[in-house]
């Protein structure tokens, strides 16, 4: 991306290279988000057998969130001053996550691997509210509420996983 990437501004009441550090993070959250879509609308084409219909439209609707969650965060981004970075490459560069590793499976086998790529997300998103919350609660308040989403989402998969002692298959 060009040098000009940083403007020598950002929001009232926070100072510049802690207005910059807050966008890095959000870009990283980016970077996920934008990986995270991608995987459940691959695993929504991709999943088969039992209880197929209840699973593939059950993750339409989280992909539209989570879409919803990378615009917020971009202009979040840009209004630190900083401009955000959706580009494939971008992503692929920075990410320090492997692939999906499913393709045409059945809705089990999805529900499990998506629960780890969820416990993996949440992990994070919770690792950045830590890191914005010591800057910004702005940006805190943010994440806080996409991660509820989350988390919400994450039990929406498990629920197909429990049995009735709460054990996860």
């Amino acid at each position: 991306m060009a040098s000009h990437d940083h403007a020598s501004f950002t929001v009232p009441g926070l100072e510049l290279k802690d207005g910059h550090r807050v966008a890095e993070t959000l870009q990283m959250r980016i970077h996920a988000f934008n990986d995270l879509q991608l995987t459940l609308k691959h695993a929504h084409w991709n999943v088969v057998g039992r209880d197929f219909i209840g699973v593939h439209e059950m993750l339409d609707p989280q992909i539209t969130l989570v879409r919803g969650f990378i615009d917020e965060l971009a202009e979040r981004m840009a209004t630190l001053g900083v401009s955000p970075n959706g580009l494939p490459g971008a992503l692929v560069e920075a990410r320090s996550w492997h692939d999906y590793p499913l393709g045409r499976a059945t809705t089990a086998q999805h529900l499990a691997a998506l629960n780890n790529v969820y416990s993996g997300i949440i992990t994070s998103q919770r690792e950045a509210i830590a890191i914005v919350g010591e800057l910004d609660p702005v940006t805190e308040d943010i994440l806080i509420g996409q991660t509820a989403q989350l988390e919400l989402f994450q039990w929406f998969l498990r629920s197909h996983l429990e049995n009735t002692a709460g054990d996860l298959q």
